[in-house]
């Protein structure tokens, strides 16, 4: 990810993991890309990540992101193992999507042995990027007409990838990661663990919003049954096309955050796009003949939706201290539980 990326949702990892000690980047960095680090200085410029602006020796600059491998896991029993496989299959896509031709990718630099990132203190994972100058964007609406077409074109480019490109690239199973905490959450029981200072209230303000979220749940795995029952739709997908992760330069639109990246049907991309005045959806059936499914549309919205809650039930479900993070993520959770509760019982 490159320098400046715009905020998940307006949220930010605001503080380094107290685990990931700065010698210990220096060492992967010398080691496994044979970067001699002048400085590291810590950015709180993304949602669910750590990311460092690196300046080396000589004065170049890049920038690493770091993920911690337990907030990629699907469930408590997913090795970590498994969440590195799927990142790894992710950042990889995105190295052979730019080798492909498409030079909009902001792809992590390999390693000396080509690899696209390396795991680092057992559960951390560590991709390397290329530094690059351009406006950056914030979560929210698209800044003009241009910026939307712009991404629009990036997207159809991703969807039309080779199938070189998305060989190895993992494919959406519409899971809702976290969903087994999730469940024992909705589940009210009345024996919250004692993690930390949003134990209590998150589990009482699930508790709180139970039945829709259960109605949701109910709707998702309809939608994904019919997704399901259409395979032959699944493009190669990028998954949060949103302003935040696009960058203006002098070259032209970039697109940045490539650990989403999932085979899936078009619309995981398309419905976060869509303005409400059918601009994109038009855009897409023309451009591809083929138009996109309400349905679909439907799905992904449902699916964010679910997602978000069950990612900040297990983090508050886990030793958590009422950091700046968490006080942002309560209120995350907090938000899209009440528009969750505002839903109809039959859409999303």
């Amino acid at each position: 990810m490159p320098a400046l990326s715009a905020a998940f949702q307006g949220g930010r990892v605001l503080t380094p993991p107290d685990d990931l000690p700065e010698d210990l980047l220096r060492a992967a960095l010398l080691r496994d890309w044979g970067l001699r680090v002048g400085s590291l200085e810590y950015r709180a410029v993304g949602r669910g990540s750590h990311h460092w602006e690196v300046t080396d020796a000589e004065g170049g600059r890049r920038f690493v992101s770091v993920d911690e491998l337990t907030t990629k896991r699907l469930t408590l029993t997913d090795p970590l193992d498994a969440a590195y496989a799927r990142l790894r299959a992710a950042l990889g896509t995105a190295r052979r999507l730019r080798e492909h031709g498409r030079g909009f990718v902001v792809a992590p630099i390999p390693t000396s042995g080509g690899e696209p990132l390396v795991r680092v203190g057992g559960r951390f994972a560590l991709a390397l990027y290329p530094y690059v100058d351009g406006e950056s964007f914030r979560w929210g609406a698209f800044s003009s007409a241009a910026h939307l077409r712009g991404v629009l074109d990036m997207v159809l480019a991703v969807h039309a990838a080779p199938a070189a490109a998305r060989a190895h690239a993992p494919v959406d199973d519409f899971a809702i990661p976290h969903s087994d905490e999730l469940g024992l959450g909705l589940a009210g029981t009345g024996d919250v663990p004692d993690t930390g200072p949003y134990a209590g209230p998150a589990a009482r303000l699930l508790v709180t919003h139970a039945a829709p979220v259960r109605r949701l749940l109910a709707r998702h795995g309809e939608l994904v049954r019919a997704a399901r029952a259409q395979p032959g739709r699944m493009v190669l997908t990028h998954g949060e096309p949103h302003p935040g992760n696009t960058m203006r330069t002098v070259d032209g639109w970039r697109l940045i955050d490539w650990d989403t990246v999932r085979v899936a049907p078009p619309e995981r991309d398309l419905w976060l796009m869509e303005p409400g005045d059918g601009s994109v959806l038009d855009g897409y059936a023309e451009a591809t003949g083929a138009a996109p499914l309400a349905e679909m549309l439907e799905l992904y919205r449902s699916w964010w939706h679910l997602a978000d809650v069950a990612e900040e039930t297990s983090r508050f479900r886990a030793p958590h201290a009422g950091t700046e993070d968490d006080d942002e993520s309560f209120t995350i959770l907090r938000s899209v539980l009440e528009h969750i509760g505002t839903l109809p019982a039959a859409r999303v």
